[in-house]
């Protein structure tokens, strides 16, 4: 069987090291927010570029945090895309905001700059701009949108984390950025985790408190009010370990989707991402879009090729949410490409002999439907 995503292969590629950041924190005296927080706080925000790191419990707190921190709640609303994580969206409703959907764009998948100012009202506070499948959205227009109407520009970078803007990393371009280290993810943990960064030193210090109950100056002394976001020490040894490693896994990404494209791309019934000519892509994700999807994915998992689908339903399609989000009146690409995404395996430990499967086993469905 060929999983879409595979983080026991990650595990196994650096057992060894990741034993012994293991054994280093069983064998430590704190478990919680200790040294290994630390470290891994001041190495990533080194890699992102910003002066500050947060390390939090999940990527959905890491949102739902950076809102609090922005003092966004109950009342204002924040703009973001249907067609992401419903983690998202459950984030804004957690801090006490009222999601409002845009459409995407039909060739990045990305948020659609021009449907922002057909949603904007007096209550709008923040644009979140999902960088999705690995590549970064339009950083430019949503950034000069939000600072033209004094909105917070929040990254959700938790399918892009290591992707670049022009050479610079996601997560340094907004008021505050936010990753998830869920184990699929590009840098995974063994269990949930997620981290923050920004520039700015007054919501990083207010995120710290944040995610530990409001305290601040001490603790147990509740400054404002908070909730249980802490990362703990294991998780953090785990990525430091993973993190050195990060930027050989997306160049291993990048040749598997280049061999992917290669071999695929001429087929008859399939379109293929695009990469922005800004942007460098980490293939979080390996999306196609078929005319016969459905078809094509019970044949792929009839040969063992377990591809996936990200997202079969949009968030303002889900039950959950009828009523509950304001969506731009265009929702046409998001509701089309519903039906005809679907992502194939991707992971850097994804040897060339499965590929040759995935890829095998794709042209052999084509042809089968070309001579029906």
């Amino acid at each position: 069987m060929i999983l879409c995503a595979n983080p026991s292969a990650q595990f196994q590629a650096h057992q060894g090291e990741i034993e012994d950041a293991v054994l280093r924190v069983m064998h430590g005296e704190r478990y919680i927010l200790g040294e290994e927080v630390v470290a891994l706080e001041k190495e990533f925000a080194e890699y992102i570029g910003t002066k500050h790191a947060i390390g939090v419990a999940n990527g959905t707190d890491a949102i739902e945090l950076a809102l609090r921190a922005l003092g966004i709640g109950s009342g204002d609303e924040v703009i973001t895309v249907s067609h992401t994580a419903v983690a998202t969206i459950a984030a804004i409703e957690s801090a006490g905001a009222k999601p409002v959907l845009v459409d995407i764009d039909p060739d990045y998948y990305t948020l659609d700059p021009s449907q922002i100012p057909g949603v904007l009202s007096e209550r709008t506070k923040a644009v979140i701009a999902v960088h999705l499948y690995g590549q970064a959205a339009d950083i430019d227009a949503i950034q000069k949108f939000c600072q033209e109407h004094r909105l917070a520009f929040i990254e959700d970078v938790s399918q892009a984390l290591g992707a670049t803007w022009n050479g610079k990393r996601l997560g340094s371009f907004g008021d505050i950025a936010c990753f998830s280290c869920y184990p699929t993810k590009n840098l995974g943990a063994i269990g949930d985790a997620g981290l923050i960064t920004t520039n700015k030193d007054e919501l990083a210090e207010k995120v710290r408190g944040l995610r530990q109950y409001g305290w601040t100056l001490s603790h147990y002394t509740s400054e404002f009010p908070g909730k249980n976001s802490r990362l703990d020490e294991l998780q953090a040894a785990i990525l430091r370990v993973k993190l050195k490693y990060l930027n050989e896994s997306s160049a291993q990404r990048r040749v598997i989707a280049g061999r992917y494209q290669s071999a695929l791309s001429e087929l008859s019934g399939l379109e293929f991402p695009q990469v922005r000519q800004e942007a460098e892509h980490v293939y979080h994700l390996f999306v196609v879009q078929a005319e016969r999807r459905d078809e094509l994915h019970q044949y792929l998992q009839s040969q063992g090729v377990m591809a996936g689908i990200h997202y079969p339903i949009p968030v303002h399609l889900q039950l959950a949410y009828q009523g509950r989000v304001r969506c731009h009146q265009e929702m046409g690409i998001t509701e089309t490409v519903k039906g005809r995404i679907l992502s194939l395996p991707m992971y850097p430990e994804l040897g060339q002999e499965k590929q040759e499967v995935v890829i095998q086993s794709i042209i052999e469905f084509v042809d089968k439907v070309e001579t029906q």
